[in-house]
């Protein structure tokens, strides 16, 4: 039985069955704000053609309660519908199907997403397509490439807003006047996954950009609640949007391929955003009710201009399948750092990119789930479970170096090609291959076996020799695979030389750009050369690979990173000494101190945010046992002297007060938490708002100091999603075994809890201190990891099954207790849960190896 569940070979049977003339899908929302409505009506009228009259497809359909179908006039019994499908026999040339149903309403964030507000009990309906279900919404044939044009004809309360994919057309009154009727035009051809309703008491505000090709209607929306903020931040969202316009049109010689441009922030959202056609949608905490530092705005901006960048890559030219999802989200990742780099004010966006985004590729890439990018979506299962960071980052950094090896302009005018000729269609990899090789001059086939369809990281690793005045005598670039995957690559790198200056600045005083190919190169160009300070590998962040600095260039980093003027070399120095710790090459300790001593002078906003909460995580997860108490009050009284010398009103006052809060164990820094939430400690510049009184009375939950009625104290002055979230994850980070088995419940038991309370339980549930506490909970993982894809659907246990794997109890015997779950329990489990198992069990092996090198540091 398929389930929801579709293979690769029956959507190309059905693909090369039929073509879909066109949907006409009409929604009954007027039942939406009725306490306890579970399901909505829609009707979908699909023309479609069949190439071989006589034979038979199905219509994909999830979750709904069947009232009627007719296939060319003939009634088809609805006890047709089961298992996710119904099937059609004995089609015509041209056929029309008819399909009336209930579907259900989501609290999951898959499908027609319902959501009332607790701050004034309004509500807002929106849909989530990507990957699969669209078909939880209307009946369709639901794959990429059975494109057709849709009419959506929505009937709702009359004082709503609705929106979809085409331009909003003036609602017409029901025969009730209670409700009204909002027909839009027929869209641009799209595929399924991109179609879009969004309805309910938005408020809206209006804007237009004037480019090169014309007029483009821009909207922004957002909760009522959310009205004041979405009006601070409205000058700036429109800026970023019209510099991507601009600069899109332009580097892809291709206007806007659709007639408007709304933006709905909506809440509960399972994702960062959506790049539905014309109706992006996103989470709508990027409209922040509290203060935030610069890497949260810069993150922001890359995400408008990634679905920004979808109209082109995956709305107007869509991947044939999900074989090419990299295609859509590669592509759209480093056009949006490239826009955001050229055209706005974040010209920094590739350090960040460097310093958080190409961390999680490196950290993906490293897991016993690693894919190559361009990889074999077998079915939609497989789609589902490799939806990840090398799909996104490491798509993101190979692009980056392709750009660099056969130019910017040959890049952009293969693209131009591209989209001109497949515009509004669907397309295989070698349609793109085939574009980029004609507009560069260069045979791509092998880069793109290398890259694109190899997993794994290299490691790269300087080795030399120096004569007796400190000369390179000989220079090579070590290159290595690990044996699972020994794929060797052709990389095109910088090599830098830094020196100290009298003044204590890290300077470049030399730099070559080199290829290295296979395991060892030779870099004649250096030798002779004196000895840097530090010699940095992959000098302008060229190629993905993790690089390794020597004895001498390492001390010179833990004494000096910070004082280097670069911002992008600092990242690629700060990375260079997380892969080393995490790969038990340099000690948590010492990496702790690494982050101590220079943190307090980095200006790049995401450096500022990641080397923290790395740092952190050195501290909890990496540390040798016996030094785990020390480290842990030197980090913590390392970041009290952080926090007491940052500049008032500062990013680095607000991550050092954050990571404080985070790293309190001692009875003085509990007594300073509290001391922050009742005003009784202050610091100039610092504003102790909401969300950061949320931070502090979470972490005093974590030691024992706030309990369920103090923290019901707080929320009733915070009646906010936000608020109720918020204090779930403070409930869940109790150290009680009452606490710990209720949030077990919200998150791996009970699927009615909204996604997004469910995750802030579930990453408050391990906390460092609470190990005996949660020692059970090993075993409770590995019995309900099976359960969790039919009890909670695929995107809550996915998050659920990531985040709260009990990684905080690594040890000889809880990685014991996992191996032999794998190896006696592990048959026929989802495989979802079977990759966050194997994910959590290297993290939990790698923490042992970490700890292991911290111990032999003595």
């Amino acid at each position: 039985m398929p389930g929801t569940n579709l293979t690769r070979d029956e959507a190309t049977a059905r693909a090369a069955l039929i073509d879909v003339t066109s949907y006409t899908v009409e929604l009954d929302l007027t039942q939406a704000e009725t306490d306890g409505i579970q399901t909505f009506g829609s009707t979908s009228t699909i023309a479609f053609t069949c190439g071989e009259p006589g034979a038979e497809t199905w219509v994909d359909l999830v979750d709904a309660t069947v009232h009627e179908i007719t296939l060319n006039g003939a009634p088809i019994d609805v006890s047709a519908y089961v298992d996710s499908r119904i099937p059609l026999t004995g089609l015509q040339a041209d056929n029309t199907l008819v399909v009336r149903a209930d579907c259900t309403y989501s609290h999951t964030g898959e499908g027609l997403h319902h959501f009332v507000d607790p701050a004034d009990g309004k509500v807002y309906l929106y849909s989530q397509f990507e990957v699969p279900d669209a078909r939880r919404v209307f009946a369709c044939f639901e794959q990429p490439d059975l494109k057709s044009v849709f009419n959506f004809v929505v009937t709702a309360p009359a004082h709503w807003k609705v929106v979809s994919n085409a331009p909003t057309p003036a609602p017409v009154a029901s025969t009730d006047d209670r409700f009204a009727v909002w027909t839009f035009p027929t869209t641009k051809r799209m595929s399924t996954y991109i179609t879009a309703v969004v309805a309910g008491e938005y408020y809206e505000v209006h804007d237009t950009y004037e480019g090169a090709f014309g007029v483009i209607p821009m909207g922004h929306y957002s909760r009522q609640s959310l009205q004041a903020e979405l009006d601070r931040d409205r000058e700036e969202l429109v800026l970023l949007t019209q510099q991507g316009f601009e600069f899109f049109e332009e580097a892809f010689g291709f206007p806007y391929p659709f007639e408007k441009y709304d933006q709905l922030y909506v809440p509960e959202y399972n994702m960062g955003a959506m790049e539905n056609a014309g109706c992006v949608t996103l989470r709508d905490e990027y409209i922040p009710r509290s203060r935030q530092p610069r890497s949260f705005y810069e993150f922001r901006a890359s995400v408008i201009l990634h679905e920004m960048a979808h109209m082109w890559f995956g709305n107007l030219v869509t991947m044939r399948w999900w074989d090419d999802l990299w295609l859509n989200e590669s592509f759209a990742e480093w056009a949006c750092y490239h826009a955001e780099a050229e055209a706005t004010s974040y010209t920094d966006a590739w350090t960040g990119f460097a310093n958080m985004r190409k961390q999680r590729g490196y950290r993906a890439d490293q897991l016993p789930s690693t894919h190559p990018i361009a990889t074999d979506m077998v079915d939609l299962h497989a789609v589902e479970v490799n939806f990840d960071m090398i799909t996104y980052a490491k798509g993101a950094a190979v692009l980056k170096q392709l750009v660099a090896w056969v130019g910017l302009e040959p890049f952009l005018s293969g693209l131009r090609e591209y989209f001109r000729d497949h515009a509004y269609g669907n397309t295989e990899f070698v349609d793109l291959l085939d574009a980029l090789e004609k507009a560069s001059g260069r045979e791509l086939s092998g880069w793109a076996k290398e890259w694109l369809q190899t997993a794994g990281v290299n490691t790269i690793s300087p080795t030399f020799e120096l004569d007796a005045a400190g000369n390179y005598a000989s220079f090579a670039v070590r290159q290595t695979a690990i044996d699972e995957q020994p794929t060797l690559r052709r990389h095109r790198i910088g090599i830098g030389s830094y020196n100290l200056q009298a003044d204590g600045s890290l300077v470049r005083t030399d730099a070559v750009e080199v290829d290295i190919v296979g395991g060892l190169t030779e870099i004649p160009e250096l030798v002779g050369k004196a000895q840097p300070d530090l010699l940095l590998l992959n000098d302008g962040d060229l190629t993905f690979a993790k690089v390794r600095l020597d004895e001498r260039s390492l001390e010179t980093a833990k004494a000096s990173v910070g004082a280097c003027g670069d911002s992008l070399t600092r990242a690629l120095i700060w990375s260079a000494a997380w892969d080393m710790t995490r790969d038990a090459e340099l000690a948590a300790t010492d990496f702790v101190e690494l982050v101590l001593g220079n943190i307090g002078s980095e200006t790049d906003s995401w450096g500022l945010t990641a080397f923290p909460a790395f740092a952190s995580q050195a501290v909890t997860q990496y540390a040798a046992p016996a030094h785990k108490a020390a480290l842990r009050a030197r980090w913590e009284q390392g970041l009290r002297d952080l926090l007491a010398a940052a500049e008032p009103g500062t990013d680095h006052q607000l991550t050092f007060v954050r990571a404080y809060a985070g790293a309190a164990h001692s009875a003085g820094a509990i007594a300073e938490l509290e001391a922050l939430l009742d005003g009784s400690l202050t610091f100039e510049g610092l504003s102790v708002d909401q969300d950061l009184r949320w931070t502090l009375l979470n972490n005093l939950a974590r030691v024992g100091r706030a309990d369920d009625a103090r923290i019901d104290g707080e929320l009733a002055h915070d009646n906010t999603i936000a608020g109720k979230e918020h204090a779930e994850a403070a409930r869940a980070a109790m150290p009680t075994a009452e606490a710990k088995a209720r949030a077990w419940e919200q998150a791996m038991v009970d699927g009615s809890v909204p996604n997004e309370t469910a995750k802030q339980v579930v990453v408050s549930f391990n906390r460092d201190g609470q190990q005996e506490l949660l020692a059970p909970y090993v075993d409770r993982y590995l019995a309900d990891a099976p359960l969790a894809w039919d009890r909670l659907g695929a995107h809550r246990a996915a998050v659920s099954l990531e985040y709260i794997f009990p990684r905080i109890l690594a040890s000889d015997e809880a990685l014991a207790r996992v191996d032999a779950w794998l190896a006696d329990e592990s048959a026929g489990v989802n495989p979802g849960a079977l990759r966050f198992v194997t994910e959590g069990r290297a993290d939990m092996a790698r923490a042992l190896a970490a700890q292991a090198k911290d111990a032999a540091r003595d």
